[in-house]
């Protein structure tokens, strides 16, 4: 299959680094090599304190992989992915390879554009209920990428997850290496190619509800705010577990997170219980019988908020040369 035409396969990696990551760190590289995209894990971008095992890493591996591919098939190209390929290489996350062309789906079309729109909305959301239909599409988005998502409203589980956050944001806030590691990653300057700019934090809340959200990520400029009561809070998890799972959920994660902007909705993560070891098995237990926890978001309606920057396709792509088999 000879190679697609430079916009179109440029537009699908410019989609790949629109991906969601912790702190922003995008840790993520691209090799290329005639019909083939290979996602590995930049194991620089790790969050040493707060990601060790590089779950949350995988999870952004994931979602970078899925904008390739809904990027790529919005345009008529069909692809085929193999996830975790090699065992000799480990930090080879997906290897996407195109495979002729197909019809787009005007489903496929809606989350491609909803690509460059998506962005953590770290602010306060609208107490308004997100309509039952709504919360069905996004359960059936997690499915088609073999994940699942479960409403904690429904589940009973809302109060002692929203603890777990609250115990683990504490126990950051007394971790000075923690703290180091967020104030490295965050605050910075609106023109930063990388990290979460002040300009993307949320106001303090004006006083601590049920649910806490990140601190590194406030604005103490910011007037205090009254933030949502009991925001909607969805866990995305897989059946299985291990890092095949890890990028499996980061792609499910993304499907969910572009259906949730085509739909209106803004999200955001509390991604604290999954960064403290106590809290995490808490998190593992409390969700024993569904499947593995690999992300918590909290979504709603809000205001659209700026979004945060990325590196250029070029700063994360190698061009790999394929070996010319006609050669005496």
């Amino acid at each position: 299959m000879s190679r697609p035409l430079p916009t179109v396969f440029d537009q699908a990696l410019a989609a790949a680094v629109r991906a969601p990551s912790p702190h922003n760190t995008q840790p993520w590289r691209f090799v290329v090599e005639g019909d083939v995209i290979e996602v590995w894990l930049d194991r620089g971008r790790v969050l040493p304190i707060a990601d060790a095992h590089g779950r949350e890493a995988r999870l952004a591996c994931g979602a970078a992989a899925f904008n390739l591919v809904i990027s790529l098939r919005s345009n008529g190209l069909a692809v085929v992915v193999r996830m975790l390929p090699d065992p000799a290489e480990p930090d080879l996350v997906a290897v996407i390879r195109l495979d002729g062309n197909q019809k787009a789906l005007r489903a496929e079309r809606q989350l491609a554009e909803a690509v460059f729109r998506r962005h953590t909305n770290r602010r306060p959301f609208l107490d308004k209920d997100v309509p039952p239909v709504v919360r069905a599409a996004l359960k059936s988005a997690a499915l088609q990428e073999g994940g699942q998502v479960e409403y904690l409203d429904a589940s009973g589980r809302y109060s002692t997850v929203a603890s777990l956050v609250r115990q683990a944001e504490a126990l950051q806030a007394g971790d000075s290496a923690f703290q180091a590691e967020a104030a490295f990653w965050t605050h910075r300057p609106p023109e930063s190619p990388d990290g979460v700019p002040k300009v993307a934090a949320g106001p303090p809340p004006d006083h601590h509800g049920v649910v806490t959200l990140r601190a590194s990520h406030e604005d103490e400029d910011l007037p205090v705010r009254e933030y949502e009561q009991e925001p909607l809070l969805a866990a995305v998890l897989t059946r299985d577990r291990g890092p095949h799972a890890e990028v499996r959920a980061g792609m499910a994660m993304q499907r969910v997170l572009l259906t949730a902007t085509a739909e209106g909705l803004a999200a955001s993560f509390l991604s604290q219980p999954f960064e403290t070891p106590w809290t995490r098995e808490s998190l593992d237990h409390i969700f024993t019988g569904l499947g593995q926890p690999h992300t918590l978001l909290r979504i709603g309606y809000g205001y659209p908020t700026r979004l945060t920057a990325r590196r250029a396709v070029t700063d994360v792509l190698t061009h790999r040369t394929a070996p010319d088999v006609t050669a005496n």
